[in-house]
């Protein structure tokens, strides 16, 4: 598969890309359909079925648009979720999450690989070789996604730097793609679930910003449908926004930095020192929350309150149709999103409906990562599908 890169993303889509997300919004839906939503030509949605068929993308099915009787049937098409799947590595700071994904980014299978590998290549290769067992009889994998926090180029293939990981400078593509003999897309988890929203998930609008809380902090911006990368697609970097508690000093040696703060590894090494869990997991402490321990309410929503200054202030300088928090307190709790609400409707000067613009991720706690994963590959083929023209997995 050609990578796209932010050049060929600046471009007016082609019609098949056109159609391909006509039919992912839409499917199942009859051509006719096609050709009334998007102003394709009717033998060019014609055309551009035949190309996208071959490839394994769109297929006709037998039901899903009513007939009245009245002139030919039609015979509705949509996507194929039974030719391929998309395999997808997410690489955390303790394990790899492995997934199988089809055509609409539901998650087949997953499944975590710990790692404590301080040698990236050591990783990646375990992680390309448990792939193996998600290869399901049947279906043929498209090429594989892979998603992590920090710094990515994605033109490049390459990791730049994940603090969290002492990792720099990592050709994840050119590893990956040797190691599985499959095309490999990289991206940030960020730029990737921004993408995976507005294809498989609730969000809608041309301007978006993706706030990921994990631990890695960091962030997407989407403008004109489109992310926002800069040069080496440095773009994102929030985790050191002076937005944090004054008293933790980050590991870059200044204080108050956000991630050092309200990061998942930071933020439950507090509640281990507060005697609130008995080890430093994220999930523990708001496992607590759900099951209504009121201290362990009490430290996420204090979390909750940074969470949401952090997001007004995004919102503030990008001025967004809308912001998605991911981040398993607000995934998870209510009332941890209702906070996060509270503090950017109280610290934002543009936002003017929170409980409207600003969202928690589409995903679940479970599946959001594989999604991430993904997402990195399916992003690039529902934005030129005719890439994978070159490939002959067909």
């Amino acid at each position: 598969m050609r990578p796209v890169s932010a050049t060929d993303r600046r471009r007016a889509p082609s019609a098949a890309a056109v159609m391909l997300r006509a039919v992912l919004e839409h499917g199942p839906t009859a051509r006719s359909t096609v050709a009334r939503t998007t102003g394709l030509s009717p033998a060019a949605v014609t055309r551009q079925f035949t190309v996208l068929a071959d490839l394994g993308l769109i297929t006709e099915v037998s039901d899903g648009v009513a007939y009245s009787g009245v002139g030919r049937p039609h015979v509705p098409v949509d996507i194929d979720v039974d030719k391929h799947v998309v395999l997808g590595i997410h690489i955390a700071h303790d394990f790899c999450t492995l997934a199988a994904l089809d055509l609409r980014g539901r998650v087949q299978v997953s499944t975590q690989l710990p790692h404590r590998h301080t040698d990236p290549e050591r990783t990646l290769s375990a992680a390309a070789d448990g792939l193996a067992a998600l290869r399901a009889p049947g279906r043929i994998p498209l090429g594989l996604g892979v998603a992590t926090g920090g710094w990515v180029d994605p033109d490049a293939g390459v990791l730049v730097e994940h603090a969290s990981l002492g990792w720099s400078d990592v050709p994840v593509r050119a590893l990956l793609a040797a190691r599985t003999g499959l095309p490999v897309r990289v991206d940030s988890h960020a730029r990737a679930l921004a993408g995976a929203e507005q294809l498989f998930g609730t969000t809608r609008g041309e301007s978006v910003v993706h706030l990921f809380i994990g631990n890695v902090v960091d962030a997407a911006i989407v403008t004109g449908g489109e992310p926002h990368r800069g040069p080496r697609s440095g773009a994102g970097d929030v985790a050191h926004l002076p937005l944090g508690d004054p008293e933790v000093e980050c590991l870059c040696g200044r204080r108050a930095c956000l991630e050092a703060t309200v990061s998942d590894r930071a933020w439950a090494a507090r509640a281990v020192d507060a005697g609130l869990i008995d080890r430093p997991s994220i999930m523990d402490l708001v496992s607590a929350a759900v099951a209504g321990v009121p201290a362990a309410q009490t430290s996420l929503a204090q979390r909750a309150r940074m969470v949401g200054r952090a997001a007004a202030t995004l919102f503030d300088i990008v001025n967004p149709d809308v912001l998605v928090v991911t981040d398993c307190g607000a995934i998870m709790l209510p009332e941890y999103l209702a906070t996060v609400r509270a503090e950017v409707g109280r610290w934002s000067r543009v936002c003017a409906d929170p409980g409207r613009d600003v969202l928690a991720s589409s995903f679940d706690a479970d599946s959001v990562l594989a999604v991430a994963a993904g997402a990195a590959l399916l992003n690039e083929v529902y934005a030129d599908p005719l890439s994978l023209s070159d490939m002959a997995f067909h």
